[in-house]
């Protein structure tokens, strides 16, 4: 029988708040783990804490900007001094468009803050606790770090940068019981999808999300729970045997699109 509860397990979720990261926060709180979340935004990070503890799960918010290392270091301090943490899912992330003549220096700095800094100030932060007690580590990368999308230089760029952060810390650590893989996913339905149309293309908001979903073969955008799913598998003791990969979730984006 297949096991996926994460029961006497602690996860930590970075922007745990909204979108895929609270889907990923709601399931695995489902599934038994006792879930701590990271976010900037207070009233999301509440709101997330409470839906959680309705549904008879366990959570706790920290108010984190992943990007300040001083910051994420006070955090991680808290939550490890309540026990061990057995998975780490680098989920906060920001997004830029525009093409490279697009990109100011402060555009690029402002993407590589949180994208990539914020990735590794979290490995860093609990990595030395993971390698004496074993753990599971799960970026968020995307499939823009492999395949060509228009107007993200500076979010490809980032998400590349995972990639690479994901195998080299998978191949250091995988004899201390270490697992790390990332996950990317091609266009999922989130609140920055509709934020975006909605500033982008007022009035044309139904045309254009249509425009989005088929870029995928499948002909649909993506669901954060769907993602959510596969990070469940991949935290869970099912996974044993996986580190070191990268997990595109695509609707056929990369190998269909040729």
């Amino acid at each position: 029988m297949l096991n996926f509860r994460l029961n006497g397990k602690t996860a930590v979720i970075t922007g745990g708040a909204s979108g895929i990261g609270l889907s990923i926060v709601t399931l695995f709180a489902e599934y038994g783990a006792s879930v701590h979340l990271l976010d900037l935004d207070r009233n999301k990070l509440e709101a997330a804490v409470a839906s959680v503890h309705a549904a008879g799960g366990k959570a706790c918010s920290h108010l984190c900007d992943v990007s300040n290392q001083t910051d994420v270091q006070k955090v991680f301090a808290e939550i490890l001094s309540l026990g061990r943490v057995h998975i780490l899912v680098n989920n906060a992330g920001i997004a830029h468009v525009g093409k490279l003549e697009d990109t100011s220096e402060s555009d690029l700095d402002r993407i590589l803050s949180v994208n990539v800094k914020g990735v590794y100030n979290c490995m860093s932060a609990c990595i030395k606790h993971m390698k004496e007690n074993g753990g599971v580590i799960l970026n968020m990368a995307s499939v823009a770090a492999t395949v060509a999308v228009a107007d993200r230089f500076a979010y490809s760029t980032s998400k590349g940068a995972i990639i690479s952060m994901t195998y080299s810390v998978a191949k250091d650590y995988v004899s201390h019981g270490v697992r790390c893989n990332c996950i990317s996913p091609a266009r999922v339905h989130t609140p920055f999808v509709d934020s975006y149309l909605e500033k982008n293309y007022p009035g044309r908001e139904p045309e254009m999300f249509e425009k989005l979903a088929r870029t995928q073969p499948i002909g649909r955008m993506g669901e954060p729970t769907e993602i959510a799913a596969l990070a469940l598998f991949l935290c869970s003791d099912e996974a044993t045997f996986i580190t070191g990969t990268d997990f595109p979730i695509d609707g056929g984006f990369i190998r269909l699109n040729s």
